[in-house]
């Protein structure tokens, strides 16, 4: 993996990832816009790790911390560069980071029907928790 760069985004990556997004991430949010991760990256400039290979993106993962609970969300690879071992370089720059902020543990958003993913976040020690479900409510139309 030497040849992979991660680092933190920045406001001009913003759209590269938003195409990133709609190629390698399953799934879609509300703050899946301009707006919601310029918002992100202004808020917290350290959350959004990139990794590159040669200059070009080919994973994501956000890494929040609200002060008191790590969270772990967007973790994307390209399609065309799974399984290299990109996943864990990011979940581990993450770690790195929620742990330097005093983080205790690490809540990941998986969706459900997304198998691979499942394996992936099961093979770096992730545990399901099936006795809590997520309860959302939208706050604009």
């Amino acid at each position: 993996m030497s040849d992979l760069h991660i680092r933190h985004a920045d406001l001009t990556d913003i759209d590269a990832v938003l195409r990133f997004w709609r190629a390698a991430a399953e799934g879609t949010s509300i703050s899946d816009d301009h707006d919601g991760v310029g918002r992100l990256v202004a808020r917290d400039p350290e959350a959004l790790l990139l990794a590159e290979r040669d200059g070009v993106l080919v994973g994501t993962v956000i890494a929040g911390f609200d002060g008191w609970r790590c969270s772990a969300y967007r973790l994307a690879v390209a399609p065309d560069c799974r399984r290299q071992g990109i996943a864990t370089a990011l979940m581990e720059a993450a770690e790195q980071r929620f742990a330097a902020l005093g983080g205790r543990r690490v809540d990941a958003m998986v969706l459900e029907a997304n198998e691979p993913a499942h394996r992936t976040w099961d093979t770096a020690g992730y545990r399901r928790e099936d006795h809590w479900r997520r309860w959302v409510k939208p706050l604009r139309g």
